[in-house]
């Protein structure tokens, strides 16, 4: 939706025919709509194929802005991945950053490059369920040396060694307003290699307990990890 305007609403494109043909919404129906910017609630009053009229009924609360928090995701399998996505649009992320690593299955990043508009399209749909104002940018998939460039506030690759400290030590003080980076490595984890380019870049391990957790996981608890943080 581009804006509302005199107490309407209209809803086009691919948008509309989701809502009329797999939501299979009606006139009457109530739905909480948004520019990006702010929320209405707003009533069906007709619904086409490609279009979607509203009248807005008021303005809803937008809720306080989210802290910046980017995901730099080693690529897996593309149905691990893409449910990882969903999860992290869910948990607040704000920037998704698909990567090419050492351990990522062959042929991942040129597949990759063919689905970024499908994982746009998945991570608008889970922002819109979790009632987020916008979705978070999915950038297009890069390779390994990206992930090193990356800048934050607080720069944290997920680490799998006995003796890294835990994530809650790693973000601890960290102020609600600082940016994270997330780096989380593929099924088998970071090589020697990729660990210490990391760690000369600056990138900080941080463990999420003694069990190896599947990437998907990994997305979870390390974004619940730092919203919960963040909430002090």
């Amino acid at each position: 939706m581009d804006e509302v305007r005199n107490g309407r609403a209209v809803i086009g494109g691919d948008d509309a025919h989701h809502l009329v043909r797999v939501l299979r919404v009606e006139v009457g129906h109530t739905f909480e709509i948004s520019d990006t910017k702010r929320v209405w609630l707003a009533r069906i009053d007709a619904a086409r194929k490609s279009q979607v009229d509203f009248e807005v009924l008021e303005e809803l609360s937008a809720g306080t802005p989210l802290p910046e928090t980017i995901l730099m995701l080693a690529l897996v399998k593309f149905d691990r991945f893409e449910w990882a996505m969903e999860k992290a649009t869910e948990l607040g992320v704000t920037r998704v950053v698909p990567f090419q690593a050492s351990r990522s299955d062959q042929g991942l990043l040129e597949g990759a490059r063919k689905r970024v508009e499908r994982w746009r399209r998945i991570a608008k749909e889970a922002s819109e369920q979790s009632r987020r104002l916008c979705p978070p940018e999915v950038s297009d998939p890069v390779r390994f040396d990206s992930v090193l460039k990356q800048l934050a506030d607080r720069r944290v690759l997920l680490d799998e060694r006995a003796g890294a400290p835990g994530m809650l030590r790693v973000l601890e003080n960290i102020g609600s307003s600082e940016s994270v980076a997330l780096a989380i490595g593929p099924e088998g984890g970071w090589t020697d290699m990729e660990r210490n380019q990391l760690e000369v870049a600056g990138w900080v391990g941080g463990s999420l307990g003694s069990t190896i957790l599947r990437a998907e996981t990994a997305v979870c608890a390390a974004l619940a990890i730092a919203g919960a943080v963040r909430l002090g």
